[in-house]
């Protein structure tokens, strides 16, 4: 029987690619969506080398609903997210990505972001 982990990314495949992160932080909290992304990390990575390689992420796509994905497909999804150029993804790069990918994440990630600058900014004139 598979993971939790595997049984959310097979339904996020299933509902064609929705955007569940937002959903996981309101549900999962901060910690709990960090744990649940390093758990994604792990199903998806080489366990000898520590990171998301080709090959890895070839043999994990199945999991994924992603089996259908060219060879030139799965090594774009790897480029959009390897910053150090070393052509795998460590489990930072893979964090940085999921959180790339997720517009709503991302948004209200700023807004928080604004809010407390805005509440520093304001602490600092008084």
């Amino acid at each position: 029987m598979g993971s939790e982990s595997e049984a959310r990314v097979e339904f996020c495949v299933e509902d064609e690619f929705e955007d569940m992160l937002p959903k996981m932080a309101e549900k999962l909290g901060g910690e709990g969506l960090i744990k649940e992304l390093c758990n994604g990390f792990n199903l998806l990575m080489d366990k000898d080398k520590g990171v998301i390689t080709f090959e890895s992420l070839k043999c994990s796509s199945s999991l994924l609903g992603l089996q259908d994905l060219r060879d030139d497909e799965l090594m774009n999804m790897l480029k959009e997210g390897d910053y150090d150029g070393d052509g795998a993804l460590n489990q930072m790069e893979f964090c940085v990505l999921m959180f790339r990918l997720s517009p709503d994440l991302m948004m209200e990630s700023e807004a928080l972001l604004d809010q407390a600058l805005q509440q520093e900014f304001e602490s600092d004139i008084c």
